[in-house]
């Protein structure tokens, strides 16, 4: 009795400091090789360069890096090998706008001329042939909502951030403020609120909101309020030197052959961080394995870092980014983040990325999926093995309390 007690009153003055049991937990290796089964075959004959896959279920975490980041050189890929994540840049983008609406200086219903005056007269195409537009002024008001779940009308990218320009693309292109500018000055593609346009252009636009709200430069505001906090760092628009040199290279994927190097996409260009290269909100960020499972289970646990820091409130996380923000007729997505309709128990949000990266995670039974390669194009022959990896190791995992979990018991 006096043991429990003792338990119940560490706890409590945890929680009370800040630090909650959830954030604080120890990760337990969950001793199972799942995904390594699966994806041997595949690394072994070169198909598969290499991967990083991790499931983790309530503090019990399976953890596989397998093959290389470079085959050439034979060089392993590793839980702090970088790479590009490209659009799961988007949720970090959304964690900055819910802070903002959590402190109650941002609602998602603004008009976004409120903060950009640019945006107060917006037009609409409604056909184009050869050189002639004809458009109309837009009906609807477009709000943070809009630009933040794809509903605003705008396309993929902004003319300024055109990916046949040497330089341009996610790795360069302009600034925040002059994405929004050119944005603001070309015709919407739809009514603002009406329909899904899938656009890096709406999320930097939402981004340099935040630039205006909190006086600072956007990327400076998520190092500040997210990555700092959190410990990610080796999260960033530029990568070091070291980073690029040990990066996680690019190849194209063949069916039933080895991978062919390839040594840039036209949306990431050489250098990598130099002088041209501007942050964006869309896509952009580079990170590592160790770091984007340190933001994805801040999501999972509700807004608090595996480190004890909350971001995010609760309820932040459960009404702004775990369920979608978009009219109920139309797919779920919440604030740079694919997520449901209407969450339940079985319900996951996260986000994937242009070279086939992604995370998903479960607030309901603390369980999370990443997936890192860097893969420009091909097939994906070991998806289907993959997910019956994963419902093996959750039914696995399953068995282990997050009490054992916490203590570090594994039996």
């Amino acid at each position: 009795m006096r043991i429990r007690l003792f338990i119940a009153a560490i706890l409590v003055m945890a929680v009370s400091a800040g630090i909650t049991a959830e954030g604080k937990k120890k990760v337990v290796d969950s001793k199972t090789n799942y995904a390594r089964e699966v994806l041997q075959p595949y690394v072994d004959s070169g198909q598969l360069p290499g991967a990083i896959n991790v499931f983790y279920k309530d503090g019990v975490q399976e953890t596989c890096c397998i093959g290389y980041a470079d085959v050439a050189a034979k060089r392993r890929i590793k839980m702090n090998s970088a790479f590009m994540q490209c659009s799961q840049t988007k949720g970090f983008c959304g964690v900055t706008i819910a802070k903002l609406v959590e402190e109650g200086k941002l609602s998602l219903d603004d008009p976004v001329s409120k903060y950009l005056p640019e945006f107060a007269e917006l037009w609409v195409l409604d056909e184009k042939n050869d050189s002639v537009q004809t458009m109309h002024k837009a009906k609807n008001t477009l709000t943070v909502r809009m630009v933040m779940n794809h509903t605003g009308g705008f396309p993929f990218e902004a003319s300024v951030k055109r990916r046949d320009v040497r330089g341009g693309g996610w790795s360069g292109g302009a600034r925040l403020r002059q994405v929004a500018s050119v944005a603001a000055a070309s015709p919407l593609l739809f009514e603002p609120g009406t329909a899904v346009r899938y656009s890096n252009t709406g999320i930097d636009i939402g981004a340099a909101v935040v630039e205006v709200i909190t006086g600072m430069k956007w990327e400076d505001y998520l190092k500040k309020e997210v990555l700092d906090p959190l410990g990610m760092k080796s999260t960033w628009f530029w990568p070091t030197d070291k980073q690029i040199k040990n990066k996680i290279e690019l190849y194209k994927y063949v069916e039933n052959a080895p991978a062919v190097w390839v040594e840039e996409m036209a949306w990431e260009q050489r250098p990598y961080n130099d002088s041209h290269v501007f942050a964006s909100a869309g896509a952009g960020l580079w990170t590592t394995a160790e770091d984007q499972l340190k933001f994805y289970k801040m999501l999972m646990n509700l807004g608090v870092g595996e480190n004890g820091v909350r971001i995010l409130k609760e309820e932040t996380v459960k009404s702004l980014l775990a369920v979608s923000t978009r009219p109920q007729e139309m797919d779920g997505y919440s604030l740079g983040l694919t997520a449901p309709k209407v969450d339940s128990e079985n319900s996951t949000f996260g986000h994937g990325g242009a070279w086939a990266t992604s995370c998903s995670v479960n607030w309901h039974k603390k369980e999370l999926k990443l997936w890192v390669v860097q893969k420009a194009s091909g097939p994906d022959p070991w998806k289907k093995e993959i997910k019956e990896a994963s419902k093996k190791f959750f039914a696995h995992a399953s068995g282990n309390s997050s009490v054992d979990a916490y203590t570090g018991r594994t039996e």
